[in-house]
């Protein structure tokens, strides 16, 4: 019981730093603010903050599928249909941004204002968060893989190729999102856009 309230205080501790730190980026640009500030603003200390992002970067790219358990990542990822697990996935993010109020300012409609959204536009509009979120991909790729290797179907040059197109397909999807203004879902693009890579599965045996 007390492992799961600390579980809990921590995810909920990681996204009131996480909103707060969304909060001074809208309002006065990335580079203009400090972890300190961040901190303030969360009611954390410094220290906190690094413990649980690292860096201002890191801030904007965590997620939860980063730190979550292998168990966990196998119950969320069917491997006969890895596409349709994410956009799941993306229905499920679509779902918790629209019970989120829009800002008073913004353009009505659009979801890059929205949470869990709003952090997607960072990823596209500074260098160093693209960086910091093509490696959380990557690392994400590197789990994945062995788990499509393991099937038996694909050969490991195979799983890890598939793995990468997966992954970095989705952001791709994302970036689309976002240069057409975050209007539409993102779960529309990334049905849209990984509708190819469904093929590569679709030909394989269901277990």
């Amino acid at each position: 019981m007390a492992s799961g309230l600390r579980e809990r205080w921590r995810v909920k501790a990681r996204h009131t730093i996480q909103e707060r730190a969304l909060d001074l980026f809208d309002e006065r640009g990335f580079d203009a603010v400090t972890i300190e500030e961040i901190a303030a603003a969360a009611e954390v200390s410094p220290s906190s903050v690094y413990r649980y992002f690292g860096t201002k970067e890191g801030l904007l790219v965590a997620d939860e599928f980063d730190s979550m358990s292998q168990e966990a990542l196998d119950e969320i990822l069917d491997l006969d249909d890895p596409v349709g697990s994410l956009l799941r996935i993306v229905l499920e993010y679509e779902s918790t941004a629209e019970q989120t109020p829009e800002p008073e300012e913004g353009p009505r409609g659009s979801q890059t204002e929205k949470s869990p959204w709003r952090r997607v536009r960072y990823f596209f509009q500074e260098p160093s968060v693209r960086m910091a979120a093509c490696a959380t991909l990557d690392r994400a790729s590197q789990r994945i893989a062995p788990m499509m290797a393991g099937r038996g179907d694909l050969t490991e040059t195979q799983a890890r190729v598939a793995a990468n197109a997966l992954v970095f397909g989705y952001f791709a999807a994302l970036e689309q999102w976002y240069l057409d203004g975050g209007v539409r879902p993102i779960a529309d693009y990334v049905e849209d856009g990984m509708a190819p890579l469904r093929t590569i599965w679709s030909s394989l045996p269901t277990r």
